[in-house]
């Protein structure tokens, strides 16, 4: 580390340096959690190698790696490891990681992106040139393709297969000699086990088309097979990458700068990260706040939404708090700071969510599992039988090793997960949800709890009359003057109330009174307020949110969220599926009352802050619930990152969209069901497809190992065998 500032303690120094991506449970001397971005993770395999890695250094107590998000949480003591040694470590082990600071981090990713985008090309590129050199071979009769054209046509498919296998297929080959110097035998191992042994065996036909290795060549198969998996890993590479874009754009959105007031009267514009706790600040209509604090001066409506997910401004007087990143809607305001940086609330759930994201998830990787097992028992049936064949006979003993190698090369294995998920995930797209993690749709298999929240999820974001009434006077007739005034004032609630109204004609001397409503006169010169029941009546309702009126004439309103045109439906279909359905809302609990009972909601709970969210859903996980979140504001991110599986509503706040599974771009409540029921078909499917492999190694390798499959009719079979899964998997594309 670099040398502390002269007059600065050096704790404090490292602390001050490590602040933009560390916090300090037990202060700046004690232990530190750092946040890291990850490159070069392929597998969940990968998690585990850099843990074990870590683990084995001076100082780290803790190391936790989200394979889904590629994302580190260390916690280590500074004081005796520098921050160098950690990304050296992980250097010596073939990854690279970056503090999770948005501009380095942002580095990270377009190098990483740009590698991977040049990999895809010239796999994809040089795999359509080898295709049209094979093509001949295939379709040509016997004796319209000379042996000289057919041998340069090979030679052609042979150097153009070299990049494939130098470049493209590189990260196959790193990976499995990552995991192989681990003791672990992933998913990469037998995939490049298998590239390699198709390269050698058809180059070694390719030279010497009498010898051992026999005359055919699949160089066609190899850079295909490339092609493909290298595709997957981009689409997976992306959704990572648009999830860590998402955040970082959220956690930046306070304004860049603010107004601070001097004590000689004056003030400057100065940025959020000068702020100190005492400091005061001027906040303009339309600004937002750069600082959690109180009120000094100044009243008025503040959109909260991005914060607490409540559908309407709050009003704010003198004496009230306010938090970062809220925004003020019609009022100026005097704030006397309390929390700044890191403390405030919107830093806090942030830091909450990606506290979620860095833990692993408890399922590991099946298929790395079952690679393990897989290549140890191909290896030593190959090792095996050319063995034997070398005693019964020397000249075929390399081919029938070769031909068992190829046809049980894991395509089907490797491809059976992902064709069945992009499948899927393009038939849930078509109903407007879009899966931005596809492993997301196995743990949608084990989920028997979906938790929604209210505003914005559950109901409409706008505010429709639910009910009113007045005292001693034609209600009615009351509600069409009160309609006439709201269309003079553009605030959420008068909008509501205007939505059916007439005109405003005959008002005069119309005024909005921050942070109370709106007033004007009639043609009398009679004074009416429309806003506050407080302010509009000395006498005000608590039943009603809304009134208007004139001395002792008066309408009283209630406003209310409309659910979603089909969340009845959605909630009848998940509980026709045996699934409970829980209301999980930070708004009122009256509000969140009335609307479980539209829809039937037995399980609800009103009035919760992002923090008794998550320990919400802490609880139900520990009672052994697997639950799904869906949910829309920034409030909902911490405890979408931390469910079972999470999806967002397409139209809800940045940071929620990044923790989130999935986008609900359409906003139809009906496509949870729908996508729950599809991910069991998705499994079913995904079986099929892996016990097909199964029953294809099965038949084949005992023909192969009775040297009566030569590696022709292997490389067939194992197209087939892939183009099955494939095939397969598509019938999921009509569901």
């Amino acid at each position: 580390m670099s040398a502390p500032p002269p007059g600065l303690p050096a704790a404090e120094a490292d602390a001050q340096a490590l602040s933009p991506f560390t916090t300090w449970p037990d202060g700046p001397a004690g232990t530190a959690l750092s946040q890291f971005q990850v490159a070069g993770m392929h597998c969940a395999a990968c998690s585990g190698l850099i843990e074990s890695a870590l683990l084995k250094l001076p100082g780290v107590s803790g190391a936790s790696v989200n394979a889904a998000s590629a994302r580190l949480a260390l916690r280590w003591l500074p004081s005796q490891l520098a921050l160098a040694d950690v990304l050296a470590a992980l250097q010596a082990i073939g990854y690279r990681a970056t503090p999770d600071v948005a501009a380095p981090a942002r580095e990270l990713r377009r190098q990483e992106r740009r590698q991977a985008l040049w990999r895809l090309f010239v796999a994809g590129f040089l795999m359509m040139q080898v295709m049209m050199l094979a093509t001949p071979a295939y379709v040509a009769r016997a004796g319209e393709l000379t042996p000289d054209l057919d041998r340069l046509l090979r030679w052609g498919c042979w150097v153009l297969a070299l990049p494939v296998m130098v470049f493209a297929a590189g990260p196959f080959f790193s990976g499995a000699w990552r995991q192989l110097r681990a003791g672990r035998l992933g998913m990469d191992v037998p995939v490049a086990l298998g590239i390699a042994v198709t390269f050698i065996a058809s180059t070694g036909a390719l030279f010497d088309p009498g010898g051992l290795l026999g005359h055919e060549v699949y160089f066609d198969s190899l850079t295909m097979f490339v092609a493909l998996l290298l595709l997957a890993r981009w689409f997976e590479l992306g959704a990572r990458h648009r999830a860590a874009e998402a955040l970082e754009a959220v956690a930046g959105a306070l304004p860049t700068a603010c107004e601070r007031l001097l004590d000689d009267g004056t003030s400057e514009r100065v940025a959020p990260e000068a702020l100190r706790v005492g400091d005061r600040l001027r906040v303009a209509a339309g600004e937002a706040f750069a600082a959690d604090g109180c009120v000094l001066a100044g009243q008025g409506w503040v959109n909260e939404a991005l914060l607490t997910g409540e559908s309407a401004p709050v009003a704010k007087a003198v004496g009230d708090p306010v938090v970062a990143g809220s925004l003020s809607v019609d009022g100026s305001f005097v704030v006397a700071v309390q929390r700044v940086g890191a403390d405030t609330t919107a830093q806090g759930i942030v830091r909450l969510m990606q506290q979620a994201q860095s833990q692993r998830p408890l399922t590991g990787g099946v298929l790395d599992r079952v690679a393990a097992g897989f290549t140890a028992a191909v290896l030593l049936l190959a090792l095996g039988a050319g063995i034997a064949w070398w005693w019964i006979d020397p000249s075929r003993a390399v081919a029938v090793a070769v031909a068992v190698l190829i046809v049980t090369c894991p395509c089907a294995l490797t491809l059976a997960a992902p064709a069945a998920w992009l499948t899927a995930s393009g038939a849930l797209a078509r109903r407007g949800l879009l899966l931005a993690d596809l492993s997301a749709l196995d743990r949608l298999c084990e989920v028997d709890t979906v938790v929604f929240d209210k505003t914005g999820t559950l109901s409409e974001e706008r505010l429709t009359l639910r009910r009113w009434w007045a005292r001693g006077a034609d209600a009615d007739a009351l509600l069409a003057v009160a309609r006439s005034l709201a269309s003079r004032s553009r605030h959420p609630h008068a909008l509501a109330l205007a939505a059916d109204g007439s005109g405003a004609d005959g008002w005069v001397d119309v005024r909005e009174v921050a942070g109370r409503g709106v007033q004007a006169r009639d043609a009398t010169g009679k004074l009416w307020r429309l806003g506050a029941p407080a302010w509009v009546s000395e006498s005000p309702d608590p039943a009603a949110r809304l009134a208007f009126g004139c001395g002792d004439c008066v309408l009283w309103l209630d406003l209310a969220e409309a659910p979603r045109a089909d969340a009845a439906d959605a909630v009848a279909a998940l509980r026709a599926q045996g699934r409970r359905v829980r209301l999980l809302s930070g708004d009122q609990p009256a509000a969140v009352a009335r609307l479980a009972a539209q829809l039937d909601i037995v399980h609800w709970r009103g009035g919760a802050t992002p923090e008794t969210k998550l320990a919400a859903l802490r609880e139900w996980q520990g009672d052994g619930e697997r639950v799904l979140m869906v949910g829309d504001g920034i409030n909902d991110a911490p405890v979408l990152a931390a469910a079972d599986v999470r999806i967002a509503m397409g139209q809800g706040a940045m940071l929620a969209r990044s923790a989130a599974d999935a986008l609900l771009v359409s906003n139809r409540l009906m496509a949870v069901p729908q996508a729950l029921a599809l991910a069991r078909r998705t499994r079913r499917v995904l079986r099929q497809n892996l016990a097909w492999a199964a029953i294809y190694n099965l038949a084949c390798v005992p023909l192969a190992l009775a040297g009566w499959l030569p590696p022709l009719a292997a490389g067939i079979g194992m197209a087939s065998s892939s183009l099955f899964v494939v095939l397969n998997a598509q019938r999921l594309a009509r569901g």
